[in-house]
């Protein structure tokens, strides 16, 4: 028995050293391999000729030049900058956002990542020491639930169909060609439009229902030093939420709150914002909205393959009790001390009693 243990805790470490080899590998090489992608290389092919024109090579150049200035002319139309035909400002929107912001974006997700995987070789999965128990605690309310999935479900359509949109010329084209993209662009587009409403609305309610319970507490700063349990050693003591958790809800609140904000300007463009309004609320969106996917793969990580029965509080409503006494003792005492610490056939039975008759009736 000791030998076989001794064999797969080598088989562990080998495998995390080989994960972490790798993982460093593609983000030491990525500034290497970068140039070669296709769609990146012809980018800034074309931003170095636009860039290397000169007046001699456009005779009419003198007279955009001119148009470019902003210069109003006159138009039948009555709409804001109607009168404008050129706004420069529309390039150097362009520039800043298939610059700066896509590379550093992209750079600031496959960091995390890379993170992410590297945390998971060399620590592995956080598991209940203690073991599961057969006593659960309710931890969170069927209305609860409902509001983080309906807002997680809005938040991963809408990410993915952004970053479809904000890297599919560059990644996208070289993989499926320009004809599927053009269907996946569209797809996109119109996806986003339409979802981003509704998002405006689950970040609210995600606000006025978990903002209870998530404001600096005793003993946050404490649980911050000894690195939640997760890094360092010692048992970090705290409440119903951690400092972690807090950090998490704040962030979204406030990139949440500038994202359905910009977009809201970006999605109805006829309540009078001027060219200029959108294109900066362009870049409010898409920076907020990059550091809010890059931060929710800890988050992701953490409550799926990274800690054991950590989504069970929001899978099924209840967590094991030797979980909540492990990561949240203050908030297991509390509930102990509530006659709240119960077993899972209890919490079953409680749960059928206020059913309504019609779903607990057999079927046939």
């Amino acid at each position: 028995m000791d030998k076989r243990l001794e064999g797969r805790n080598r088989f562990r470490a080998t495998w995390r050293m080989w994960l972490a080899t790798l993982c460093m590998a593609v983000l030491l090489g990525a500034p290497l391999l970068l140039p070669s992608i296709p769609g990146y290389a012809q980018d800034q092919a074309q931003t170095s000729s636009a860039s290397s024109t000169t007046p001699q090579d456009n005779p009419r150049a003198g007279y955009w030049r001119e148009v470019r200035t902003g210069k109003s002319g006159y138009t039948t139309a009555d709409t804001p900058e109607s009168n404008v035909l050129i706004q420069n400002g529309g390039e150097n929107w362009r520039q800043l956002r298939n610059g700066p912001i896509a590379n550093y974006g992209g750079w600031l997700m496959g960091i995390v990542l890379v993170g992410i995987a590297l945390f998971l070789a060399i620590r592995g999965r956080i598991r209940i020491q203690a073991g599961p128990s057969d006593k659960r605690i309710i931890r969170f309310t069927a209305w609860q639930r409902i509001v983080h999935w309906f807002t997680a479900t809005l938040f991963v359509v809408l990410g993915l169909t952004g970053v479809a949109i904000l890297y599919g010329r560059a990644v996208l084209i070289p993989l499926m060609g320009k004809d599927a993209f053009s269907v996946v662009a569209m797809a996109s587009k119109q996806i986003h439009n339409f979802v981003g409403p509704l998002f405006v609305i689950a970040v609210m309610m995600l606000v006025v229902t978990f903002i209870a319970g998530n404001f600096y507490a005793r003993g946050d700063l404490e649980w911050l030093k000894k690195g939640g349990g997760i890094v360092g050693s010692g048992h970090a003591s705290c409440g119903r939420y951690n400092l972690g958790e807090k950090g998490w809800f704040w962030l979204a609140t406030v990139a949440g709150v500038l994202v359905a904000g910009s977009g809201l300007v970006l999605d109805f463009p006829n309540f009078g914002q001027t060219r200029a309004v959108m294109q900066w609320g362009e870049v409010v969106h898409a920076v907020s909205a990059l550091i809010f996917i890059s931060a929710s793969f800890g988050h992701i990580y953490i409550g799926t393959i990274g800690m054991q029965g950590a989504i069970d509080g929001m899978a099924k409503g209840h967590v094991d009790a030797n979980w909540a006494k492990e990561h949240h003792d203050r908030w297991y005492e509390d509930m102990e001390r509530d006659g709240q610490v119960k077993p899972l056939a209890e919490i079953e039975a409680q749960r059928a009693a206020v059913r309504p008759a019609a779903q607990r009736k057999a079927p046939g």
